[in-house]
């Protein structure tokens, strides 16, 4: 691997930049990922026919569930595990470098939000905290650690000491980012509906059994009405991702530079777009994954917006993605 390419990852600048910058990746992952390279050999891939990104052949984020993917010979610092479905196996996401994640999962949270340390920062995720190898506990630990305020962190089911916390910190002129799950969201709207107007209120996703699904624009016009907050913001991210999208409201999400979605056609999926207005499956480029596989194919159905941003209309299948699996709507 050019030892410059983690560097040129984090620095692009623009389509060409991002597009020779995947080229090289999918070269190396070709060269270095025997799980890639074989899935490649059995479509018959050709690298020096490979043109442009929408030719590069994308690894179904299922084969996360059965194999090891993983890029070089590194042995993995870590290893994601996803939360899955009652009697599926879990996707597992062999992670060589947490510094990557890190870097990653950082420079997405400044781009959009600004930085950390000058935000009060709760979670509500008891679904992830109660098992471990989580990527989005470890995402929010970092952030809460950064967090200035001492009142930051892991609330669970003490909802009452979270909202005299995050009062506290908006009267001190902090800003205050919530991210949860959405039925801790729904708990916390019915028994508190507490006036949250000055508050990043974020929705990763999943009612996980215990609630009714239903669909993203139903929960957050639930939850705006309950918070007295005009957006409910939504992260897009899976175990099988290195990277997030964040919609600051209408379910319209944006990568950062290093992340591009591309959308396939559900009946011929080697046919993949980045034109604005097609409706398929989501594939998506994560250049983050350098250590693993930077291309894959979701089982999401999303439709691509000019400027490069999209929204997630439902799922193609039954596999668990955080922050994805409402309802059609």
């Amino acid at each position: 691997m050019n030892p410059d390419l983690p560097e040129r990852i984090f620095g692009i600048s623009g389509e060409q930049d991002f597009s020779e910058t995947a080229l090289e990746v999918f070269r190396f992952q070709y060269g270095g990922n025997k799980v890639y390279s074989e899935f490649l050999a059995n479509l018959g891939t050709d690298i020096r026919g490979t043109g442009g990104i929408e030719k590069i052949p994308f690894l179904p984020a299922e084969f996360f569930r059965t194999h090891r993917i993983i890029t070089g010979n590194h042995p993995p610092a870590t290893v994601f595990v996803s939360s899955g479905t009652t009697g599926q196996e879990p996707s597992r996401h062999y992670v060589a470098d947490t510094s990557v994640y890190e870097r990653s999962f950082l420079s997405s949270f400044s781009l959009f939000y600004g930085d950390p340390s000058q935000y009060m920062i709760a979670a509500l995720l008891p679904s992830y905290t109660e098992r471990e190898n989580s990527s989005l506990v470890y995402m929010m630990d970092r952030l809460i650690r950064m967090s200035s305020w001492k009142g930051s962190g892991f609330y669970r089911d003490n909802t009452t000491l979270m909202l005299l916390e995050i009062e506290k910190a908006a009267k001190a002129g902090f800003k205050v980012f919530l991210m949860g799950v959405s039925f801790a969201l729904m708990d916390l709207a019915e028994k508190h509906s507490p006036d949250l107007k000055e508050v990043t209120v974020m929705e990763t996703g999943g009612m996980k059994g215990r609630r009714k699904e239903i669909t993203r624009a139903e929960l957050h016009s639930i939850l705006k009405k309950a918070f007295n907050v005009d957006a409910i913001h939504s992260e897009y991210g899976m175990t099988e991702l290195l990277s997030q999208a964040y919609s600051n409201g209408e379910g319209i999400f944006r990568c950062p530079p290093w992340m591009k979605i591309l959308i396939r056609d559900t009946q011929d999926p080697l046919t993949v777009t980045g034109q604005p207005g097609i409706t398929g499956g989501i594939n998506i480029i994560d250049l983050a994954n350098i250590h693993s596989c930077s291309f894959i194919a979701t089982g999401d159905l999303g439709k691509l917006h000019a400027g490069g941003s999209f929204e997630v209309l439902g799922r193609i299948d039954n596999s668990d993605v955080r922050g994805c699996n409402l309802l059609v709507e």
